[in-house]
């Protein structure tokens, strides 16, 4: 699913027009990517927690010439999934 397909789901299933779906998800991703920027945690009980892991430097290789490498320390978003997701997708 794109996100022209997502906001037609929204639409579909709220109510709203295309457009104000549209505002509302982009609302929702920039809230989401505001907070995750300022290394704040975000919960959606029953859905999923989203948290910004630190990922430490590292050596690793290239892989064409197989020489060792320095790999900078870096940020990831850690997606952990909720209880009532997991039952969803597992038929429970």
């Amino acid at each position: 699913m794109n996100k022209k397909e997502l906001v037609a789901a929204i639409s579909n299933t709220s109510g709203l027009s295309k457009t104000d779906s549209e505002t509302a998800l982009n609302a929702v991703i920039s809230c989401l990517t505001d907070l995750l920027a300022k290394g704040d945690s975000i919960v959606l009980p029953g859905f999923a927690s989203l948290s910004v892991k630190e990922r430490p430097a590292r050596t690793g290789r290239n892989p064409a010439t197989g020489q060792p490498i320095e790999i900078a320390a870096s940020k990831a978003v850690s997606f952990k999934t909720g209880a009532k997701l997991k039952e969803a997708i597992n038929g429970q």
